[in-house]
């Protein structure tokens, strides 16, 4: 398969904002490969337009097989395994606040509720530092029950709600902001 330059610009930048977000630079040219194939693509598909080892792309498309980013496919005649990105970026964008909530914050509330337990008990264990555990607690349990108010949302309620912008916030009472 050949990239035209924009799809191989696309495809680099794609695999650095990847190792910003900390995912590995390759599986996010993967990713952003699939995305951009008008058909699906095999393992020797990716690596003759990518240029990567075949060990690193079997490696990055279970990694995104497990992020449910890239589902296997078959080809009739063909008993290769063929592989498709989601296509739709409402849907990437909810499958990956699934995966990150469930593999980043839901084991952070765990832990913290834990502390908040045993910040009770712990005499060695400073008033004001329970207390700044509590907050952060209550800021991640909020964003976790906002993040489950909205992910069952239509795309097209999603839409209209962030092209609301800051329109809402001029209905609500000015409150005091805290620092």
């Amino acid at each position: 398969m050949s990239l035209s330059p924009t799809a191989q610009k696309f495809v680099l930048h794609w695999g650095e904002m990847g190792t910003r977000w900390g995912v590995n630079r390759t599986v996010a040219q993967i990713h952003a490969l699939l995305y951009l194939a008008e058909r699906p693509l095999t393992a020797d598909d990716i690596v003759d337009t990518l240029g990567v080892a075949r060990s690193n792309v079997s490696n990055s498309l279970k990694e995104l097989q497990s992020w449910k980013l890239v589902r296997v496919t078959h080809v009739l005649g063909d008993r290769r395994d063929h592989f498709q990105a989601l296509q739709d970026v409402w849907e990437i964008f909810r499958v990956i606040l699934e995966e990150r909530k469930r593999r980043e914050i839901d084991p952070t509330l765990s832990v913290l509720r834990e502390c908040a337990i045993e910040g009770e008990e712990d005499k060695e264990l400073d008033g004001a530092t329970l207390a700044r555990m509590q907050t952060v607690l209550e800021f991640l349990e909020m964003l976790s029950t906002t993040f489950q108010d909205y992910q069952h949302l239509p795309p097209q309620t999603l839409q209209r709600m962030l092209a609301m912008g800051g329109t809402l916030a001029r209905f609500l009472p000015a409150g005091k902001e805290k620092p």
